[in-house]
């Protein structure tokens, strides 16, 4: 008999815990259909996501606070109101003569110039209404690097010039001899007095982070390393989406560089293996002051040091013009209910006349962009699309082969290029303007990340960045759109179920 009350109690206990797992579920999946809808981009998205809830108790609401919650009412923004807060401080300091602000404006109003063609002067107008705060600057040198085997020389060169300070941020930061070797360089500056600030992202970092890299340099004099992320329970901060792609070396106010390149291994030859292929760029000139206050307004939300030690005339001194190069800095973000990387991207395919060259390690774009560029394309404008054969994200890659077919059913020309991997990223229109930083042609860069490009008005840099982007271009394969069609079924069965998932990757 009292086996068979324990029995009979043991599934009443059942019962309640099976009603309550059934309730707290569809009290998880109730919130995020109401988020989700209240929210709403993309109906695709929307309807994966609250697949995803219903289907897959616990894990599906998990993945969704983790990943699905990239659109927060401006004013919810923990950056938005940092970046704020530091304009703020800025626009107290204008009138300030022992800050640097009142060069800055002048600057602006001697620099901030209209470009001399229609087309530039056109995607200028778009522009200022997009990026307030970063208008185009004249007076500016710009110079690309090909590679790590390029690049790396030329910012450690740069790093060992330094007399004042020096800035870095990076996403991938490895233990790995690149790593240490910039470490280390920028190690040995920090002892000669020299103030160094080091930011990384804790995503993309995570190995190094892991194996505890930056431990090695916590406690070097005058050298402060901070790590990015928005997942912190102590400042409330739930959300590991956000990362923080952007790639910036800004030595003494004067130098910058930026671009798709990281620090490890894999972006400088090695026996037997060549370096992944990417773009960097060596920028000097008054724009610097630009990308030293992108860098600013990221460290102030990091660490919160003091504003009015970061706007400090040392950080912003005199830059006197070195070259013809116009070029506007932009910065995009979630913390804007504007998709500023998306809307300039954008509006640069749809003002195409000729030519179109667009470079991207991961094409995973948003509808309107695949419209755009089939736009470009039916109305005569040559329209190449350069991606890599072989993809380090496989299920990316694949699901941007689920697009291929419609864009060459429009004439846009397709070239997969074989390894190494390209790493690049850059988008040349008409021969008159570049876009060129750390954006890809995927929602992640469009929507998510925090990001950097550069659009540039000048036709020796875009010759220079022409002739790299050729070269790939020479060295791919060119898709054929009857034999695209022929590829086996299964192949495409797999990358249109890749591409259901888009919205999540």
């Amino acid at each position: 008999m009292n086996g068979i009350f324990a029995e009979n109690g043991a599934d009443l206990l059942s019962a309640d815990w099976l009603w309550a797992g059934t309730a707290l579920h569809l009290v998880a999946f109730s919130l995020i259909v109401f988020h989700s809808l209240m929210n709403r981009k993309e109906a695709a998205s929307s309807v994966l996501w609250i697949f995803l809830a219903w289907s897959f108790p616990v894990i599906g609401p998990i993945l969704y606070l983790s990943f699905g919650v990239n659109r927060v009412p401006a004013k919810g923004w923990r950056k938005r109101r940092s970046n704020q807060a530091f304009r703020n401080a800025r626009m107290e300091k204008e009138d300030d003569a022992a800050m640097p602000l009142v060069y800055w404006q002048s600057i602006r109003k001697a620099l901030a110039i209209e470009p001399d063609t229609p087309f530039a002067r056109e995607m200028n107008a778009a522009m200022n209404s997009i990026i307030e705060d970063f208008p185009l600057l004249g007076g500016n040198r710009a110079d690309a690097l090909l590679c790590g085997d390029e690049a790396y020389p030329a910012m450690l060169k740069a790093i060992a010039s330094a007399q004042h300070h020096i800035h870095l941020q990076t996403f991938i930061l490895g233990n790995d001899r690149v790593g240490r070797m910039f470490m280390d360089a920028l190690k040995a500056k920090a002892e000669t007095g020299v103030r160094v600030r080091v930011l990384y992202d804790r995503f993309g970092s995570t190995r190094a982070v892991f194996s505890c890299l930056f431990l090695r340099y916590a406690r070097v004099k005058n050298m402060t390393l901070a790590g990015w992320t928005q997942a912190n329970p102590i400042k409330r901060r739930f959300q590991i989406n956000l990362r923080n792609h952007r790639k910036l070396l800004i030595v003494d106010g004067r130098i910058a560089f930026t671009g798709g390149l990281n620090l490890h291994k894999e972006n400088m030859s090695r026996k037997g293996h060549p370096p992944i292929r990417d773009y960097h760029f060596r920028i000097d000139g008054p724009i610097v002051h630009q990308l030293q206050y992108a860098f600013m307004r990221d460290w102030y939300f990091a660490t919160d040091e003091d504003a009015e030690t970061l706007l400090s005339r040392e950080h912003f001194p005199n830059v006197e013009p070195t070259g013809n190069a116009l070029i506007r800095v932009i910065n995009g973000g979630p913390e804007s209910e504007e998709e500023v990387i998306a809307d300039t991207l954008f509006a640069a395919i749809v003002a195409a006349r000729k030519t179109l060259l667009a470079v991207t390690p991961y094409f995973v774009p948003t509808p309107d962009f695949v419209r755009a560029l089939r736009s470009a394309a039916l109305r005569g404008v040559d329209t190449r699309l350069i991606v890599p054969a072989r993809n380090n994200h496989r299920v990316v890659g694949m699901a941007g082969r689920a697009l291929y077919d419609t864009l060459l059913a429009a004439g846009v020309r397709i070239f997969e290029r074989p390894p190494p991997f390209i790493h690049a990223k850059a988008l040349i229109i008409d021969d008159a303007m570049a876009i060129v930083g750390t954006a890809n042609l995927d929602a992640r860069s469009l929507r998510l990340n925090y990001e950097t490009n550069l659009a540039v008005y000048d036709s020796a840099f875009i010759d220079q960045l022409k002739r790299m982007v050729l070269e790939d271009i020479a060295a791919s394969a060119e898709l054929d759109l009857n034999a695209w069609r022929r590829r086996p079924l299964p192949r495409q069965m797999a990358e249109n179920f890749c591409h259901l998932l888009a919205p999540i990757l």
